[in-house]
């Protein structure tokens, strides 16, 4: 499928329900208001071709954005993009998700997450945060750098509650991911976890909770999968 014939399936598969959901979550336009499952159907005609996958980035248009980071291949990705897909990251989905799962999965991922952290604008450091703890989910442990993290930790504890809103939001995150994937730090997580207890954050006018890492990660432990890697981060 070609650019436009994507554009205009986009158009067709938007609904004024999932648009108000989105537009009440932060959702900035253009977009039509697509669901994930549905833009998942549409892979297929996207991700062998690179050029397409950057170009529907490059819209502006949420539901193509969110589409290109399913379809494009993080191995192919330069960093100079991935630097630009972030700057264009305009709410907490894209950043989140969308630039955070493929620059986790890309050659860039502690260089560009570490950088990302220190951004003064908001979801320039949402796509860092979030990036790291996607690393954590896929990364052997063997090739972490232990104390990296566990200074990452320290600081989670110390400036979460002082933070912006959605990166109060992914240093929760952060905190849950180390707990749940990287077991040398598991126990120190869950002291830093107990430590900062519930982070508040406004979600809007949606139900979506916050969630207490302590329950989350003492969770992870009763299913035993404390250390169980994901496969991919891109979702």
């Amino acid at each position: 499928m070609t650019y436009q014939e994507i554009m205009q399936k986009l158009e067709e598969l938007g609904s004024d329900q999932t648009k108000r959901i989105f537009l009440n979550h932060g959702a900035k336009e253009p977009f039509f208001g697509v669901k994930v499952g549905d833009l998942k159907k549409l892979v297929k005609y996207v991700k062998k071709d690179h050029e397409l996958a950057l170009k529907l980035y490059d819209s502006g248009n949420h539901d193509a954005m969110y589409l290109a980071g399913l379809s494009v291949n993080p191995k192919l990705i330069s960093k100079e993009t991935l630097e630009d897909w972030a700057e264009k990251a305009n709410w907490y989905m894209l950043a989140e998700y969308t630039v955070a799962g493929v620059a986790a999965e890309s050659d860039y991922a502690r260089e560009l997450a570490k950088k990302w952290m220190d951004s003064d604008e908001e979801m320039m450091a949402v796509c860092g945060w979030s990036t790291y703890s996607n690393y954590l989910s896929i990364t052997p442990d063997e090739e972490l750098d232990l104390n990296e993290i566990r200074v990452l930790l320290n600081r989670a504890k110390n400036s979460v509650h002082n933070e912006r809103n959605r990166v109060r939001y992914v240093m929760n995150g952060f905190v849950i991911s180390v707990g749940s994937y990287v077991p040398a730090l598991h126990e120190e997580a869950l002291g830093v976890a107990e430590s900062i207890g519930k982070v508040h954050v406004d979600v809007g006018n949606t139900a979506c909770k916050v969630p207490l890492a302590t329950t989350y990660i003492k969770k992870i432990v009763d299913k035993d999968r404390v250390g169980l890697k994901r496969k991919t981060c891109i979702c």
